[in-house]
């Protein structure tokens, strides 16, 4: 999703290598210590623990803006390849608590950084009452999926998980496309039980290459190499709380495939957008929804099949192609002016971008008509000369 919804290929004025907005943030954001980041030893204490008994954390491989770092379910654990350092102190507690040992895990390793804001204010909670600690450590974790627990003053919401990739776009259309073929594709792999999981440390590349400049059209991505149900893999096989499958052995074949493949579908793989299609042809769905839907869904698939540009890829055609352009990467104001000029009105419905949307027909029109207007000032008036 990161390289499908691609929108961000400038900075401070400088077009940059980057179509995402990523890999900037997440360098902007990493407050590893030197100790942290491997360069050099501690100054706290040469046993690697810190005076209040929590452990220090040498050579944290990621920023804390970054992509996931573990699975959470227990059938899916032995796709975590990757080394995972947490707190024990947090970790014991949690299991202690009945907590699985998968989810004590992946909380306890938010806890090896350290809050990025506390207000002096705020410190005396009453933490049965109160999650605010808690959400002081969640909320700075800014991984590409977030595992929210339910507000203790509104349990009714339930437990949730946050998808982060995706950026947003200029319009209210393509917005609404992505969060549909999103959710929609959620409701493909419940119904019919599919798995797509792959190695964790897969995760970790995908998301550096959905960064770089066209990678739409010119990255490989890692993937399922076939269709894979969770009846027929071990991932799926029935297993005790907190404890892996008795045959713990996951399918690991992959291949690389690119946006388009994933999206549309090759010779050994259906797709993910004619796998939804498919969901809503049994699926209990009104004309006029259905319409919408496959305007939404065969957008995302132009868009992956490159007939029509990711905003990133137009916004870097528009400044490379503007007279005032030195081809030095170097921004001006008058670009940014123009670019930001044509962009708003594409975003108010007022100008239509073909390279940017393709055709689409909606029935949807944000601008009120004249003749509504005037009945609502009519009746506001009335109103007021009645209080």
């Amino acid at each position: 999703m990161v390289a499908l919804s691609a929108a961000t290929p400038i900075f401070r004025s400088y077009l940059s290598d980057l179509d995402s907005r990523w890999d900037i943030i997440s360098a902007s954001v990493d407050d590893r210590t030197s100790f942290e980041r491997g360069k050099e030893p501690s100054e706290l204490d040469s046993t690697g623990t810190a005076p209040d008994g929590y452990s220090l954390f040498k050579n944290i491989p990621k920023s804390r803006y970054d992509s996931t770092d573990c699975y959470i379910y227990p059938c899916s654990a032995p796709y975590n390849d990757l080394p995972l350092q947490y707190q024990q102190k947090h970790y014991q507690q949690l299991v202690d608590g009945g907590v699985d040992e998968y989810l004590a895990r992946h909380f306890a390793h938010m806890f090896i950084r350290d809050p990025l804001q506390v207000f002096k204010e705020r410190i005396e909670q009453d933490d049965q009452r109160s999650t605010e600690h808690f959400e002081t450590i969640q909320s700075s974790n800014w991984m590409n999926m977030r595992f929210k627990p339910p507000p203790p003053d509104a349990p009714e919401i339930g437990w949730r998980v946050e998808f982060r990739p995706t950026e947003v776009q200029l319009t209210n259309f393509e917005n609404a496309a992505y969060c549909c073929f999103l959710v929609l594709l959620t409701r493909v792999i419940v119904s019919y039980r599919l798995t797509f999981l792959i190695r964790i440390s897969l995760v970790t590349e995908n998301m550096k290459r959905a960064t770089r400049r066209n990678a739409i059209l010119t990255e490989k991505f890692h993937f399922r190499s076939k269709m894979a149900n969770c009846q027929h893999t071990p991932e799926g096989k029935p297993c005790t709380e907190g404890q892996p499958p008795a045959e713990p052995e996951p399918d690991y074949n992959t291949t690389e495939m690119t946006i388009d493949e994933i999206v549309n579908g090759n010779s050994q793989f259906s797709g993910l957008a004619p796998l939804i299609r498919q969901f809503l042809d049994g699926a209990d769905v009104d004309v006029d929804t259905r319409c919408t839907i496959n305007q939404y869904l065969s957008f995302i698939q132009k868009r992956a099949k490159g007939e029509i540009m990711t905003t990133a890829s137009w916004m870097r055609s528009f400044v490379q192609n503007h007279s005032d352009y030195k081809h030095n990467s170097y921004v001006s104001d008058e670009i940014i002016y123009d670019l930001l000029k044509k962009m708003d009105g594409i975003s108010r419905g007022d100008e239509h971008c073909e390279k940017l949307l393709g055709c689409y027909k909606s029935k949807t029109d944000q601008r009120i008509p004249q003749a509504v207007r005037l009945a609502e000032e009519k009746l506001t008036r009335e109103l007021r000369r009645h209080q």
